[in-house]
């Protein structure tokens, strides 16, 4: 994954995201996300975001299916000592279109995230900053079933200086089906960068694997 973030004021702020995903073999990419939305600070801790992304899923090296995505989330930030905790919620409107069939289809999704970043050598993520972050995560829909996918996230990363960082880590994925469940194993690894010169002192934010 590659994420730029631009805050343009201390309220306003741009995201753009960039991704890519090996679900059934390792060796072969067969997934990609392109996203990015524009975010408002109403207060310090209470953020609302506005997002679209367009999403594309290979079988045998064919494009199997394209989804286009809306979204608006809610992240609420609280502090417990030096831990930092974000609740996300997101509600998702998504159209897909099966490339190989002809088929176009859309749902809607309902997204829960509880997040944790640790720095380990400072008060707060700053310039040479090492961490650790994790996260879990669920998804609901009313199309059946209507628990539809869990995520667990655990990793870590370096805040090189003010607008460079990297973060690798382990996700489980398990998604829910009439016909079955599936499990999916991710090592991932990104790098985050970030201009933002509103404020030198404060918590840099670390996106997560999304």
């Amino acid at each position: 994954m590659m994420s730029f973030t631009y805050k343009v004021t201390p309220k306003w702020m741009a995201y753009v995201e960039l991704q890519t995903r090996s679900r059934k073999d390792y060796s072969v990419i067969d997934y990609y996300e392109t996203k990015g939305g524009i975010g408002y600070n109403i207060t310090k801790n209470n953020q609302i975001f506005v997002g679209l992304g367009r999403y594309g899923t290979y079988e045998k090296m064919k494009i199997s299916q394209e989804e286009f995505r809306l979204w608006l989330q809610y992240t609420f930030t609280q502090r417990v000592g030096k831990l930092k905790l974000d609740h996300r919620g997101r509600a998702e409107q998504r159209y897909f279109y099966a490339s190989q069939t002809g088929e176009h289809t859309k749902a809607n999704r309902f997204r829960y995230r509880l997040s944790a970043t640790l720095p380990i050598n400072k008060d707060k993520v700053q310039e040479e900053t090492f961490f650790v972050n994790a996260f879990e995560e669920v998804f609901v829909g009313p199309e059946d079933p209507e628990f539809k996918r869990n995520r667990t996230f655990a990793g870590f990363g370096y805040q090189f200086n003010h607008y460079v960082s990297s973060t690798a880590g382990y996700m489980f994925q398990r998604d829910f089906a009439a016909k079955g469940n599936t499990n999916l194993h991710f090592i991932y690894f990104a790098l985050n960068f970030t201009i933002d010169n509103t404020d030198n002192e404060k918590d840099i934010v670390i996106p997560m694997v999304d």
